[in-house]
């Protein structure tokens, strides 16, 4: 006799071949465990039929549908994803309250000969653990906060420190977002930002990662990084870290802010939506002054004005508020290797 799923409330304490969500896309992509694939048992248009049906006509009819759906869809995952799995695997499968949906098909995957696991209680156990965790993990580190003006390669030098072994939390790579006003994260096209929720289930998996009795070192950041805002717990004890802060000449900032935003040169126009932004605070001639350096293809005169009247005066004031506890200032000359190196050679 084929065994039936087991039950845990508790996934990260044991490790699975592969974790399985088998919510709607749009519920996947709101939030998820770090790691697991989306297998839907009902498609996002398809769960929006079966509510209509419950609704309008009646449950027995809404669960008649829902049961082929249901099947359709696991039948399908069968033959083009579970087809070259071995006799050993061993998935842990979750929806969101742990109900029909994963059982549906932890029950099918249990038939055919594999021992899966589920999750009690579904995802909202995993969000209610989440929750629980980043309230009260980054209350258990210690961290170094890396200042400077726009430009001064604060995220370029983080990551060479980590190149060197040390503990970095990069918390504009996981919201996707340079931080300011035109710090939308670019590919080949613009990225969106991660949910909240999803960027606090990412953040606790990074924070998990680390050891305690060494610091983390975080660039100097605001509570709401674009439309994501840091953990009470994490953001208090930022304010209270101890602050390094880089100081370089502003032709090499603006030299490294053309090559790091390079993407705004090939797309003015877009430029030019987020700038009218700031037409509140400095007025429609500013703004105007700035298109005509842009039109023009001023470059280092656009950015180092922007950074005069904009980033620089915003900086300052940032600073003082939240993070005036500078222990140390480094000067660099540009952010050449032989710089960056020589800055850490005395920092780490």
């Amino acid at each position: 006799m084929a065994p039936l799923p087991t039950y845990t409330q508790q996934p990260w304490t044991e490790t699975y071949t592969e974790i399985i969500d088998v919510r709607s896309p749009q519920e996947f992509t709101e939030d998820h465990i770090p790691g697991a694939i989306n297998l839907p048992v009902l498609y996002d248009s398809e769960r929006v039929e079966v509510g209509t049906t419950y609704k309008q006509i009646n449950p027995f009819q809404a669960r008649k549908l829902g049961a082929a759906l249901v099947a359709k869809n696991i039948s399908e995952h069968i033959t083009q994803h579970f087809a070259n799995k071995e006799k050993k695997y061993h998935p842990l499968v979750y929806c969101w309250r742990g109900g029909q949906r994963s059982l549906s098909m932890a029950l099918v995957l249990s038939q055919i000969g594999w021992r899966v696991t589920l999750l009690e209680g579904g995802y909202k156990t995993y969000r209610a653990y989440v929750r629980q965790q980043i309230e009260e993990l980054p209350k258990k580190f210690t961290y170094k906060i890396l200042c400077g003006f726009t430009g001064s390669g604060k995220t370029h030098i983080l990551q060479k420190m980590r190149e060197r072994g040390a503990q970095v939390l990069d918390l504009e790579n996981l919201a996707q977002h340079r931080g300011s006003l035109l710090g939308e994260e670019w590919q080949d096209k613009l990225s969106p930002q991660p949910s909240q929720k999803y960027f606090e289930s990412l953040l606790l998996q990074q924070l998990q990662s680390f050891n305690p009795s060494q610091p983390i070192w975080i660039e100097s950041e605001s509570m709401k990084v674009g439309k994501i805002y840091l953990p009470k717990s994490l953001w208090e004890k930022m304010k209270q870290a101890c602050c390094i802060e880089i100081q370089l000449p502003i032709n090499a900032r603006v030299k490294f802010l053309l090559q790091k935003y390079s993407h705004f040169i090939e797309y003015p126009d877009i430029l030019k939506v987020k700038l009218e932004k700031l037409k509140y605070r400095y007025g429609w001639e500013k703004i105007h002054h700035w298109y005509q350096l842009i039109d023009a293809e001023k470059w280092e005169l656009f950015i180092k004005d922007i950074l005069h009247s904009h980033y620089d005066p915003t900086y300052r004031k940032s600073i003082q508020k939240h993070f005036s506890n500078i222990k140390q200032v480094r000067y660099l000359y540009d952010l050449s290797n032989e710089s960056i190196n020589a800055l850490l050679d005395l920092s780490l």
